[in-house]
């Protein structure tokens, strides 16, 4: 036996059917195939083809875009402590190898995530992969390499790693110059509930993404389409879950006195206001959050309790967002009288 001589090659049939057709060539070596038979088999118009460097698709004709994805996350996977060999398949993970410090992000991301608004896999001219920044990995093939300091915890789908839609709808923005089409990716990604606004402005600008026109006019509509959606939860809520019927869209001003603020919903009798926390993570949120501050303050001297209630919480705990509600209604009975103040539409 020599050094070149795998130990207890693995058979191919012990891998699942898609980790049969796409492998490296050290995962080739490890299951007994030399040198000499892999160049054979690549040859030209022979039954195996290279589809991305070090990586082998076992079959000639062209790649499925399942094989497309699992080769582009074969060549950026970190390798293990054997060389050349991505993490193989463990007691947790039986079916194929652990792609370390590797994820799909963009547009075949957002792909897998259901978009409507995105290309079929098939028709992407490259599939952009996540890795660390320190990784020395250059781009090949379909394959594009974008690096990030620190690596986000991906989501499994379809058995694949994918960056968060966030992230992914960040690193796809960064490569689109077309307005219409970043629009609409944002606008999806709120409407069909995949994330909330303002964790798609934190990455954009993360990503310093913001000083482009095209993609404030998109930001800009997606925070009102968050907040459309956000009242009609809000409206949701109230209705379905029993609360009294209270006035909507209404500033508040003292007698003869200054603007007190703007209320998504008002309960005068119980002197409780709701307000949606629709901040975005721009450069002034510090600026905007002492705004808020400073206005639940003054509120709250005059005796009106104020509930402050973010989109992300109408979309994942309603019944409990209408909980805090009533049970801010049903204290103001052991409160003094509140100061009386003038309720406007806005």
């Amino acid at each position: 036996m020599t050094h070149n001589t795998p130990l207890s090659p693995r058979p191919l049939r012990d891998l699942s059917e898609v980790h049969r057709r796409v492998l490296t060539t050290a995962q080739l070596r490890a299951h007994g195939v030399t040198t000499a038979e892999l160049n054979e088999q690549c040859r030209p118009r022979g039954p195996w083809q290279t589809l991305l460097p070090n990586v082998v698709l076992l079959h000639p004709g062209p790649p499925t875009s399942e094989e497309r994805l699992h080769g582009a996350l074969l060549y950026a996977a970190r390798e293990s402590s054997a060389p050349g060999v991505p993490a193989q398949p463990t007691a947790e993970e039986p079916h194929g190898p652990v792609y370390a410090e590797a994820m799909i992000t963009g547009l075949a991301a957002l792909t897998l995530y259901g978009f409507s608004a995105t290309p079929p896999l098939l028709s992407l001219d490259h599939i952009d992969v996540l890795v660390p920044r320190q990784r020395r990995l250059r781009p090949a093939g379909y394959v594009r390499v974008l690096r990030t300091p620190v690596l986000p915890t991906p989501r499994m789908v379809t058995g694949l790693p994918v960056a968060p839609v966030p992230r992914a709808l960040a690193d796809a923005v960064a490569e689109l110059t077309d307005a219409e089409a970043v629009r609409r990716l944002l606008t999806e990604a709120v409407r069909a509930g995949h994330c909330e606004p303002a964790a798609v402005v934190r990455e954009l600008t993360q990503a310093k993404l913001l000083n482009r026109p095209h993609v404030v006019d998109a930001v800009d509509s997606l925070l009102a389409e968050g907040r459309s959606i956000a009242e009609d939860r809000l409206y949701r809520m109230v209705r379905e879950y029993g609360l009294p019927d209270p006035v909507w869209n209404v500033d508040l001003r003292l007698p003869g006195g200054p603007h007190l603020g703007g209320l998504d919903a008002y309960w005068p009798e119980q002197a409780v206001a709701v307000e949606l926390d629709t901040r975005a993570p721009r450069q002034d949120e510090d600026a905007l959050w002492s705004e808020y501050a400073r206005k639940r303050e003054h509120l709250e001297r005059l005796g009106i309790t104020v509930v402050y209630i973010t989109p992300k919480k109408l979309r994942k705990s309603l019944e409990q967002q209408a909980a805090v509600v009533r049970t801010a209604l049903m204290a103001s009975g052991d409160r003094d009288p509140a100061a009386y103040v003038v309720v406007l539409p806005r």
